[in-house]
Parts: C-alpha cells; sequence; structure tokens
C-alpha cells in the first residue's frame, strides 16, 4: 500500500461513520454560500471577493469543490485549487505569488489556494470527493499554505527564538501550532517551506508554512490513466477497511 494512505484515513473513517457531508463541484449559484463562510471564517483583508470566488470557478471548474450538511444543505466547507509547476516552491514568496502563477501545459502537482471551513466533516468529505479525480488527473502532490497561529505567543515566551524554530518544534512527535497539527492529520505533514510575509494573519505575525501533501496511490498513474473514471471510483472505496 502506498506509504501516502494516513491520508485517507480521516476522510474514510469519519465520513463513513456519520454521512453527515456531501461535496461536488461549485457553481455560480453556490457564491452566497459561499460569501456567507468567507465572511465568517476570514476577516476583511483575508477573505475572497465574490469576484474572486467567481473567478476561480470560472478557471478551474474542476477543482473549485463545496462539501454540504447532508441534512441542510449548508456549506460546510470550500476548497480550490490550481495547477502549478512541480517546482513552484521554489519561485514564491507570497500566497499571492503562489495564486498567480502562469499554469502549465502539464503537472503532477496542484495548489490549494484556499481552504475554508465550518465542519471537519465538510473537510472530511471534500478530501474523500476528490481522491479518484486526483488520481485520475495524474495527480501527484498537493500543497497547501498553512498559517501557524501560535508563532506570536511561542516568540513572546521564547526571546531570540526564530519562526523556524517553532516550526520544528515537537511534542510527543507533532508540532506545537495546533494548524500544522491539524493539517499533518489529513496528510500535510511535509514541511517545504517557511514564508514570511506570506498572508496578513496577525497571530502567525503574516508567517505562512508550505505544507505538501502525497496523493494516496498516485504512484500507479499509468493504471488511473488507462481507467475510465467510475473504475477509479469503484478501485478506491473498498481501500477503507486496510486503513
Amino acid at each position: 500500500m502506498d506509504h501516502a494512505l494516513h491520508f485517507l484515513s480521516p476522510f474514510y473513517a469519519r465520513a463513513a461513520a456519520d454521512g453527515r457531508a456531501h461535496a461536488r463541484f461549485l457553481t455560480p449559484r453556490d457564491l452566497p454560500a459561499l460569501i456567507d463562510l468567507e465572511r465568517e471564517k476570514w476577516d476583511d483583508v483575508q477573505a475572497a471577493s465574490q469576484d474572486e470566488l467567481r473567478a476561480r470557478i470560472d478557471a478551474y471548474p474542476d477543482l473549485s469543490i463545496g462539501a454540504f450538511c447532508a441534512r441542510s444543505d449548508r456549506l460546510l466547507a470550500s476548497l480550490f485549487m490550481r495547477p502549478v509547476a512541480d517546482d513552484f516552491h521554489r519561485r514564491v514568496q507570497t500566497w499571492r505569488d503562489c495564486a498567480s502563477l502562469p499554469a502549465p501545459r502539464t503537472s503532477s502537482t496542484l495548489f490549494g489556494v484556499s481552504l475554508t471551513s465550518r465542519d471537519s466533516a465538510g473537510v472530511t468529505a471534500l478530501l474523500r470527493f476528490f481522491w479518484p479525480y486526483a488520481l485520475k488527473r495524474g495527480c501527484r502532490h498537493i500543497y497547501l499554505g498553512s498559517p501557524i497561529p501560535g508563532l506570536r505567543d511561542w516568540l513572546a515566551a521564547h526571546p531570540g527564538a526564530r519562526a523556524e524554530d517553532y516550526v520544528k518544534a515537537r511534542r510527543a512527535g507533532l508540532p506545537l501550532d495546533p494548524q500544522l497539527r491539524y493539517y499533518g492529520s489529513r496528510g500535510f505533514s511535509k514541511i517545504v517551506s517557511v514564508k514570511p510575509n506570506y498572508f496578513p494573519h496577525e497571530r502567525s505575525l503574516d508567517y505562512g508554512v508550505l505544507l505538501r501533501g502525497t496523493v494516496p496511490l498516485s504512484s500507479l498513474a499509468p493504471l488511473w490513466a488507462s481507467l475510465p473514471l467510475i473504475s477509479v471510483r469503484r478501485a478506491t472505496l473498498p481501500l477503507a477497511r486496510f486503513l
């Protein structure tokens, strides 16, 4: 089994257990719900505008995903991605750099422009939904930029320390920062770089950390490319029992 199969365990174990959320591709009809979620989870500087959200959907409709409550159909989480060059992280400094790089003609790498959630079941459903699509596209890696909200207080308690020291610090083998622990539990455990002035975030002192997740079973790319999507879905679903 692929070493990165732990990436799947949260969304198969939890989503199968409660079925609280379902995911699908987003359309412009979802803009009011997206705006509501943005305003709840981000401040005025951080939140995407309606025009920005529409542009993301228009540019990559097959990389714009929403998760909805199975009972009320309320939007629980959104995920927007875009293709990037495999070595893009060496040529970027800020979130806007990552989000505006020209898309390569071919790439096995995606960048998560935004992951916004009001319920962990939504994130679970997003990842579960997208896995077969990622395999069919030939995706190998997905990158996310994470804030590190514990940084400001930690530096205040550790004069002379650096942001990199905080990112590397561990307790019981896990990152000190709660956001890094959260993403690590979903497979984004590879810390690629620490970026100053990455994104406006007061508690992170505007630092961000680029994280990388490996798409489970992506090493079998020729197999997935040869199969129709419905077959990829059928092949991946039963793997939950082995996690």
